[in-house]
């Protein structure tokens, strides 16, 4: 495996994807590998059997290898679950230089003092990232470094995670064979893949609606302000069609994904499908009308949580460039139309960008993770390692975090 390899590994609650990329002479990514397994062993994106887990992850690696025709060792693998909790923090410093110039060791002890916030024994800090710095009550500013100035003051955003659950998903990709390079969170990396420079700046909320889980992470003025987790997702629209038309949970996935639609309006009252039964009884016709019926109110509910989630926030008002939606969830017909209604504002569906090689493989919204992962990789990691050292789980984990806490470079 090249040093200008970057693989995303994308574990949600129901598909585990494995995009393979590669920086190409011109230093553009390509996308060489794209591989989909089922995912069995999660539950709202938390690993809840480790076995399970371990053998779609290997199976997606294994056909993501067999499209890209090379071999897969260290990998960026997405975080969720309705354990993640985001707040922003500040911290002031003093400049040390004798001539007041603004060196990155201040930036650097700026962030560690905006770090230094009270968290719980079980939870652990998976990001802190700069939103802007301060410089003697000049706000807005992006990179101080070479500034003059006496007194430092940072705003960051502090994203964190349940220990246990980060070191499930750890181990179960080294019990897959693989060596974890960061962890990323995956509301996080999808806004590498989907999100536009304008759209960041002007504001606007991207909602990820995956299987398990729907992430929000919202943007302002080129900085995350804030991410959270609704912990509800696709499987549960899945389980009210399978009680609503009464059908075993696999046929009621195939119904939504073939003739879903999230809003009622589009939907023609008589066009009717055939549904099996549960357990061999008979097939039974099926308006469309009612299937729709079923999907909206669902789909409206776990909207209108992510709206919540918005408002929660003082950024709710300043959405320039409204929502972008993108996940699995956001593949089916009408969601843009229902969002436009629950959230009152402009919404379109994020598809990942920014990448050539198999982009028809990878353009979809289901990869936006996947491929905002390998994207992160690029912009703050260095490539996959040849070497394939022997390593403590313990020491790597506490490395991975180690690495996990600086973001300065984005900025630099």
């Amino acid at each position: 495996m090249e040093d200008n390899s970057f693989i995303g590994l994308d574990i949600g609650t129901t598909k585990i994807a494995c995009i393979i990329s590669e920086l190409d002479a011109n230093n553009e990514l390509k996308i060489v590998g794209v591989g989909v397994s089922q995912s069995d062993g999660l539950r709202k994106g938390v690993v809840v059997n480790i076995d399970k887990t371990v053998h779609s992850i290997q199976k997606a690696v294994e056909e993501a290898e067999l499209m890209a025709g090379t071999d897969v060792e260290s990998v960026y693998v997405g975080i969720a679950g309705d354990h993640i909790r985001a707040i922003n923090s500040k911290g002031v410093v003093a400049i040390s230089r004798e001539d007041n110039e603004i060196a990155e060791l201040d930036v650097i002890r700026a962030i560690d003092a905006a770090k230094a916030v009270s968290i719980p024994m079980d939870r652990e800090i998976l990001h802190v990232i700069p939103q802007e710095f301060i410089v003697d009550d000049q706000k807005g500013i992006k990179d101080p470094i070479g500034m003059c100035g006496v007194r430092l003051e940072t705003q960051v955003h502090i994203i964190t995670g349940a220990v246990t659950s980060a070191q499930n998903i750890y181990k179960s990709v080294e019990k897959a064979g693989l060596k974890v390079r960061d962890l990323v969170l995956e509301p996080l990396a999808s806004s590498y893949a989907v999100l536009e420079k304008d759209e960041k700046e002007l504001g606007v909320a991207l909602v990820d609606m995956g299987g398990g889980t729907t992430d929000i992470a919202i943007y302002f003025d080129e900085s995350i302000r804030h991410t959270a987790v609704v912990g509800l997702g696709g499987k549960n629209v899945t389980s009210d069609i399978a009680i609503g038309i009464r059908t075993p949970i696999e046929r009621a996935e195939e119904i939504k994904k073939q003739y879903g639609c999230a809003y009622s309006p589009l939907v023609k009252a008589d066009e009717y499908i055939s549904v099996p039964g549960v357990g061999g009884r008979e097939q039974r016709e099926v308006s469309k009308a009612v299937l729709a019926s079923i999907i909206e109110p669902r789909l409206e509910e776990i909207l209108s949580l992510a709206l919540r989630e918005i408002k929660r926030t003082e950024y709710s008002d300043m959405l320039g460039a409204g929502v972008v939606l993108t996940g699995g969830g956001a593949l089916m017909e009408g969601i843009q139309e229902l969002a436009e209604k629950v959230f009152e504002m402009p919404v379109k569906i994020g598809v990942p960008t920014g990448f050539g090689g198999l982009t028809e493989a990878a353009k979809s919204p289901i990869h936006a993770t996947g491929v905002g992962l390998c994207i992160y990789g690029v912009k703050h990691g260095s490539g996959a390692k040849k070497s394939k050292k022997n390593f403590s789980g313990d020491d790597n984990f506490k490395k991975i975090f180690d690495r996990m806490k600086v973001w300065v470079k984005e900025f630099f």
